[in-house]
């Protein structure tokens, strides 16, 4: 399904009919905003995922971490940060990126065990994420894996934002014709352009918070708090 097929309104209603997992069907039957909602009237929340690797089908999640906001307003309060066990064994090179250990997870809960509080946590929420095509399929992978039914939902992309400003028109021809890299649209250096703080990355919390920032920081910047949710989803 993509939203230029039927809209998400539509899609969230087909999938609340047809989904066996009550929570599954809880998030669906909430309902979805339509296109024309300014952005400054969408409660959002920032996803993070750390995985022991970036094939959603041969690695897993190792820890999620959740801050919901709004344009005015980052909720640290509502925050939720888990731990996870995956079903392989963690790589040694895994353990190097995100410093999540053996020991860590030897008696943290499975994905399954925290899906149903993840889900009511996204409810009514519109994802915000630094690079969607990670993020998605591996959050539809493992709730799929554990109930059967996949997940998905629109989700605002601030990788994709920050590449349509810093990765097109005459900057990256600028960059090419002078021999140098394109702009680096990692969620640290997109943050430096705003003279955001630097936090410690890899870390699912901490990274969650640093997408909200960078989100509101862009909207901010580049667009008005009229602009309509579908400037930003996909």
């Amino acid at each position: 399904m993509t939203k230029n097929a039927i809209s998400w309104s539509e899609y969230y209603a087909a999938r609340a009919a047809e989904v066996q997992d009550s929570a599954l069907q809880h998030f669906f039957a909430h309902g979805c905003p339509e296109p024309d909602t300014p952005i400054q009237d969408i409660p959002m929340v920032a996803l993070d995922m750390e995985t022991t690797g970036l094939d959603s089908h041969r690695h897993a999640i190792v820890s999620v971490g959740i801050q919901p906001f709004t344009l005015d307003r980052i909720r640290l309060s509502e925050r939720r940060y888990w731990v996870l066990r995956p079903p392989r064994p963690l790589s040694s090179k895994s353990i190097t990126f995100h410093r999540i250990t053996h020991s860590e997870i030897a008696e943290a809960p499975d994905f399954n065990d925290i899906l149903d509080e993840l889900l009511n946590q996204l409810t009514g929420h519109i994802p915000v994420v630094h690079f969607a095509n990670i993020e998605r399929p591996f959050l539809d992978s493992a709730i799929k894996d554990r109930r059967g039914e996949g997940l998905r939902c629109p989700m605002i992309d601030t990788m994709a934002i920050e590449a349509r400003f810093e990765r097109r028109g005459w900057r990256t021809l600028w960059s090419r014709l002078v021999g140098r890299q394109p702009s680096s649209i990692r969620l640290h250096d997109s943050r430096n352009r705003y003279g955001l703080p630097v936090y410690q990355a890899h870390h699912a919390l901490t990274d969650a918070l640093a997408t909200a920032e960078l989100f509101q920081a862009q909207v901010a910047t580049h667009f008005s708090p009229d602009t309509p949710i579908s400037e930003f989803w996909g």
